[in-house]
């Protein structure tokens, strides 16, 4: 008799094979896969290190350095466009900031930021009880001006009557010269800041120039002193007229003879790419600057549109006709020890350091004085490498002839 088979006893033995099964596979593939594996290739050549000889760095032909070496030829000297950081700034001769001559409390403000302003127009209205005794003084020197002349005029036909001596009427007509001083000197005051005919405390901060309110430290109830008017503390008003700005431009000492009073020059802002804005040298300073080491040049230039904007940072752009020297990319010279220095082609793959003199030094090209001639070619592009691998070399070179010693 045959005995059936259960269906639970069959799946346990088909669980149990399949992993069985599953490894057998795997391990075949894993040998057929060592079988057919191609032989390792053999690695590529490294490239020979550069060598130091008789002071110069010499790299072997394609070695993949080179190809970060970028070099440029100099060139004579001539035409020399020259870029100078520079900065816009107001119109000083144009410019106005206003500061409260007495203290006060803001009652009304009538012109904002942007607002165009005739000279004489009220900015702000201030209830200032300086101003009303100010104000006060002015009336009590008037009232004291006319009585002085009418005792000037009753001593005058007292002395025609021949009642008093002559020098009583002297004495009048000096008191009464007195009092006209004092009135109008008090009501000189009172005009430059207001009306002198009442005394209402209203104190008007005006502007004595028309133009543009450019700024506005202001606002209503604000009490305001006369000693807030210090060279740390801002305006209350500034009032310009836009349509001319001051450059203030940093030149170097050797800039001087192209930036002299009346001396054109070029504007450009990053604001408008491709645009120039042309202006003239108005004045320079007397002084170098001991942070900086730089001159302070000022120049005008005009803004009948108003493209340009205050504290715009630019770049002015100086003609100057260089007879001596070669120029080179300002990359190519490095700094150490005090000295320049440019590294030298003296053929493919060989270059040596050398010591140069600057006859200007500008943000994109470097005009050399002497030690380089026009022709030679220069590393321009990662020259600080360059310098950094040679200078490694030598002291190598040189530790390595103190140990033979």
């Amino acid at each position: 008799m045959v005995l059936p088979i259960s269906p639970s006893r069959h799946g346990r033995r088909s669980r149990t094979a399949a992993p069985r099964l599953l490894a057998l596979t795997l391990c075949a593939a894993a040998l057929l896969q060592g079988c057919h594996k191609s032989p390792p290739t053999a690695a590529e050549p490294e490239a020979a290190p550069p060598m130091l000889q008789s002071g110069q760095l010499h790299f072997a032909p394609g070695h993949p350095q080179l190809a970060l070496l970028a070099v440029a030829e100099a060139r004579r000297a001539q035409d020399l466009i020259v870029e100078l950081p520079a900065k816009l700034v107001w119109n000083e001769e144009r410019t106005q900031r206003i500061f409260p001559p007495f203290a006060g409390r803001v009652v009304a403000i009538r012109a904002d930021l942007g607002q165009t302003v005739k000279a004489g127009a009220p900015l702000a209205l201030l209830a200032s009880p300086d101003f009303g005794q100010a104000q006060a003084e002015t009336a009590k020197a008037h009232a004291g001006q006319q009585l002085a002349q009418q005792a000037l005029a009753r001593q005058r036909e007292l002395f025609q009557a021949g009642i008093i001596a002559r020098k009583d009427l002297e004495q009048a007509e000096a008191e009464a010269a007195s009092a006209r001083a004092e009135s109008a000197r008090a009501a000189a005051r009172t005009s430059l800041y207001g009306s002198a005919a009442a005394v209402n405390q209203q104190l008007a901060i005006s502007a004595s120039i028309g133009g543009v309110v450019v700024e506005r430290h202001l606002n209503p109830g604000q009490e305001l002193r006369p000693d807030q008017g210090g060279p740390d503390s801002p305006a209350l008003f500034v009032v310009t007229d836009p349509s001319s700005l001051w450059v203030q431009i940093d030149a170097h000492e050797n800039d001087l003879a192209s930036l002299r009073p009346g001396d054109g020059f070029t504007l450009q802002v990053a604001s408008y790419p491709g645009e120039s804005f042309g202006g003239r040298v108005t004045a320079t300073a007397d002084a170098i600057d001991p942070n900086t080491r730089t001159i302070k040049v000022r120049g005008l230039v005009p803004n009948a549109d108003r493209r340009l904007k205050s504290e715009m940072l630019a770049t002015a752009r100086i003609s100057q006709n260089r007879s001596g020297g070669v120029v080179v990319p300002a990359s190519a010279v490095v700094l150490g020890g005090g000295r320049h220095s440019v590294f030298v082609e003296r053929e493919p793959g060989v270059f040596e350091p050398r010591t140069v003199t600057l006859g200007h030094e500008g943000p994109r090209d470097v005009i050399i004085a002497s030690g380089l001639q026009a022709g030679e070619k220069v590393v321009a592009q990662n020259v600080l490498l360059l310098a950094r691998q040679f200078q490694t070399m030598t002291q190598d070179t040189a530790a390595k002839k103190d140990a033979q010693r």
